[in-house]
């Protein structure tokens, strides 16, 4: 049987169509890799459900709810102190002693005045009953004698600051003054003997920024911790904010609020109390507390990292992947943030998948042109 010969050209042809289909299944076979390797590089978290905690950070010093420095209302020379430091007084205890002879020596001479006066006013009372004295001179008299009265009270009270006394129950907090120091009386600056404190209640005075101070409530629960015990938390409630910040920037009657009310850099703070639970006695003032405050629970709350979250002029979106493979920009509600995780109120479903990684398109810009219209490889 006689082969029939092929043209030349047909032979071309079929040459051109066996390349052009190794070509396309080589092109195919590039993309399937490329889009294996793409899909192997993403990688994915899934929404789940998680009880959530939101919390505000804040740092604040332990200090006594109730404490009062002891000083003098007159100017003496400490003759005696009856405490030391860690000694536990009771109200109207003596804890120290003034120097009291020249108060002594005051009320000495101002009771003579006294006794003078009323022996005179007694007299001029006779002779004015009498018509032997005149009217303003019985009235002189007892002028004299009352204010006699009042000095004599004043050299008494006096005399009796001479003995401290304890205002309130507590413990003295630090060392006392010693025997032979003076103490000044005085509204602004006087000298403070000693501090009493009451150790059994104590609170933290925390500053908190005010980007958080809106989430803060009195009654929310804290925990914090101290350097000293490192391995255990103690908690704490909220139950005061103060309604002007720690330096009250907004009074711009004060120069000093002004100028730093006027800088940019500053960050505005407000204080947050709390009253801190103790039972062991084992906190001390100024310690410094670093406090959690927990600001909302959501148990059982729809949740994803807070890396996979993203935001545009539209909200807040995150990259899902499809059971296919492909993906979308989908846009979210947000609820309360933890410290990784945030709640999802609408927007995703619980199972769904979210790109969790990103990975640079470093093909797409140091390929040639030929890839970057989809063509094959090169040969």
């Amino acid at each position: 049987m006689k082969i029939p010969k092929i043209p030349l050209a047909g032979k071309i042809g079929m040459v051109v169509i066996l390349l052009a289909a190794a070509g396309f299944g080589g092109w195919q076979y590039y993309q399937g890799q490329q889009a294996a390797k793409q899909q192997a590089a993403v990688e994915t978290t899934m929404v789940t459900r998680r009880d959530l905690k939101s919390t505000v950070s804040a740092t604040g010093t332990i200090r006594p709810v109730n404490s009062v420095e002891v000083s003098s209302k007159i100017t003496a020379r400490i003759k005696e102190v009856l405490v030391k430091e860690n000694d536990e007084v009771k109200a109207g205890q003596t804890v120290a002693i003034l120097d009291g002879k020249d108060y002594e020596s005051k009320r000495d001479q101002a009771q003579y005045k006294v006794t003078n006066t009323k022996a005179k006013l007694d007299r001029v009372s006779y002779l004015y009953s009498i018509g032997a004295d005149t009217q303003e001179q019985y009235e002189d008299a007892v002028f004299n004698y009352d204010t006699a009265q009042s000095s004599l009270a004043e050299t008494e009270s006096d005399l009796a600051e001479t003995v401290i006394t304890a205002p309130m129950d507590g413990v003295v907090v630090g060392e006392p003054k010693t025997a032979g120091s003076m103490a000044t009386q005085g509204s602004d600056n006087p000298t403070v003997i000693m501090r009493i404190a009451d150790l059994s209640s104590k609170q933290i005075m925390a500053k908190v920024d005010e980007t958080d101070i809106g989430n803060i409530k009195v009654g929310q629960e804290a925990v914090f911790t101290v350097d000293t015990y490192t391995n255990r938390k103690f908690t704490a409630h909220v139950s005061k904010i103060s309604q002007t910040d720690t330096s009250n920037t907004w009074d711009t009657t004060s120069s000093s609020s002004s100028s730093s009310s006027n800088s940019s850099a500053s960050v505005i703070y407000y204080y947050v109390t709390l009253d801190v639970d103790d039972p062991d006695n084992v906190l001390l003032p100024a310690m410094t507390a670093r406090v959690e405050i927990n600001t909302a629970d959501k148990p059982d709350a729809l949740t994803l990292p807070i890396s996979t979250l993203k935001t545009d002029t539209n909200g807040s979106y995150v990259i899902v992947r499809n059971a296919d493979g492909s993906q979308e920009n989908r846009y979210v509600t947000t609820g309360i943030y933890s410290d990784e995780y945030v709640e999802i109120l609408s927007g995703l479903e619980e199972g769904e998948e979210v790109v969790s990684t990103y990975t640079a398109k470093k093909s797409s810009s140091s390929s040639s042109s030929k890839n970057d219209r989809g063509g094959p490889p090169p040969m």
